[in-house]
């Protein structure tokens, strides 16, 4: 019911602007210079009042709906039923009647519980149809409302110019708050596992075993939580893989740019960009099938033992799915450089070589660096072709011929299963997000001083 009440409401709001278009016209009498906007501004304005508003009144009492009704059913219940109870205990409870209002019952439910699974179709129903009732009403009052308002005097231009301001502000707050939610989840989580474990014993210890006792007695019991084997593994794979991509990645850039005839780069480009398209999971079945066995095979003809899972093949599988990022931005940087800097750069003397290295990369920089940055990004984000092609194990060392993990694949072996965030192996991978997110950070604050170092204008 929810799409089709959406769309609905977009279909209003689109009835909307025909209507206030066509009804602007007509107060002039076809006459759209006495206007004093557009008639396409008069329709966007009337359409945004009636879309707007109902859109998020849906999507506020879709965020409200669900505890609301949570709490009328807790209320609903027997006196005493819930007194004592923890609170897994009463989340338990609501999703036993929950799955029997579905249909979804294994066993026999209590009267209880089907008298509260009876009451919660009952509330869903009504409450779905009061967010329709509610959501065409205010629809409807915007359209009255933003109607009453049309006039030749009317400025639609600025109060639609307002509201695309407005909703434009509102985005940015929400990536903002987003943002803000994210550090405060990862922060707070962090320090509730630092509270367990030393963070000395992180930063600087050796041994990486998150294991803890499932049960009394048992004798992997003890943890260690010393994250330098996870985050060496972590810089050695992202290492490896820009070692393979920057330079493939900018040297099949300046080809593009500077030497392939236009039939070959409209070829080769879109082939290239191939690449990112590609999933994740198909590189670690690639990795983990054709190249670790090649390199295994290859070690032993040379005498060098080469684990199945090393870093070098993960490192280097993971360097090929990056290279598009790096050749695509650093492609249209070099392209964007002036041409008269091209011609003046010849008109000097220089060489295609020197012209290159002389004059266009450094005009280029600031692109080539965000496309550096952004691939050493996902480098270090990788998950499943370490999975795959790596490990899971945390083996302090950096030769590249040898198993590793990452950060990434520990924050995702340390929260599979239902385990609730409230012992040091599940709080781990939050301790360990934080750190990935500061490196993060670090990366784009290096890369913006660096930009800013060599970042020259050009008229």
């Amino acid at each position: 019911m929810i799409g089709y009440l959406l769309l609905v409401l977009i279909v209003l709001a689109a009835v909307s602007y025909v209507f206030a278009r066509r009804r602007s016209v007509a107060l002039v009498q076809g006459r759209e210079h006495e206007l004093h906007s557009r008639p396409t501004y008069h329709g966007a304005f009337v359409a945004a009042w009636v879309g707007i508003p109902s859109i998020l009144l849906v999507l506020i009492w879709l965020l409200f709906q669900g505890t609301i009704i949570d709490s009328l059913l807790l209320w609903s219940l027997p006196p005493g039923t819930t007194d004592g109870m923890e609170q897994g205990r009463i989340s338990l409870l609501l999703s036993e009647i929950k799955s029997v209002a579905a249909g979804n019952m294994f066993s026999v439910p209590s009267v209880m519980v089907q008298e509260a699974a009876e009451r919660y179709q009952r509330w869903q129903a009504i409450a779905r149809w009061a967010m329709v009732g509610a959501a065409l009403s205010v629809a409807l009052l915007g359209l009255v409302f933003a109607s009453r308002r049309l006039s030749p005097e009317f400025r639609a231009r600025h109060g639609a110019e307002r509201i695309l301001s407005g909703l434009m502000i509102a985005c940015s707050l929400i990536a903002i708050l987003t943002t803000l939610g994210i550090v405060l989840s990862l922060l707070i989580e962090a320090l509730r596992f630092f509270d367990r474990v030393n963070p000395f014993e992180f930063f600087f210890g050796l041994n990486w075993e998150p294991q803890i006792p499932i049960r009394e007695g048992q004798v992997t019991a003890g943890g260690a939580f010393g994250a330098i084997p996870v985050f060496a593994g972590t810089l050695l794979i992202a290492l490896i893989a820009m070692l393979v991509a920057t330079p493939i990645g900018l040297y099949s850039a300046i080809y593009l740019t500077e030497y392939a005839n236009p039939k070959v780069r409209a070829v080769i480009k879109p082939v290239l960009e191939l690449l990112a398209g590609i999933p994740t999971v198909v590189y670690g079945f690639f990795a983990v099938l054709t190249v670790a066995p090649a390199m295994r095979e290859f070690g032993e003809m040379i005498g060098v033992p080469i684990a199945p899972n090393s870093a070098l093949a993960a490192g280097g599988v993971m360097g090929i799915m990056i290279i598009p990022f790096i050749s695509s931005l650093s492609d249209d940087a070099i392209a964007a450089v002036p041409r008269a800097m091209r011609d003046g750069s010849y008109a000097m003397g220089a060489t295609k070589g020197e012209t290159i290295t002389k004059v266009l990369l450094p005009a280029a920089l600031p692109g080539i660096m965000g496309g550096v940055l952004l691939a050493v990004s996902r480098a270090i984000g990788e998950t499943m072709i370490v999975v795959m092609a790596a490990g899971i194990i945390a083996n302090l060392t950096m030769n590249p011929l040898e198993p590793v993990t990452t950060v990434t694949v520990q924050i995702v072996t340390l929260l599979i299963g239902d385990t609730e965030f409230d012992n040091p192996k599940t709080l781990a991978a939050f301790a360990l997000g934080l750190v990935l997110f500061l490196a993060t950070l670090v990366l784009n604050i290096i890369a913006l001083r660096i930009v800013r170092k060599y970042r020259e204008q050009y008229e």
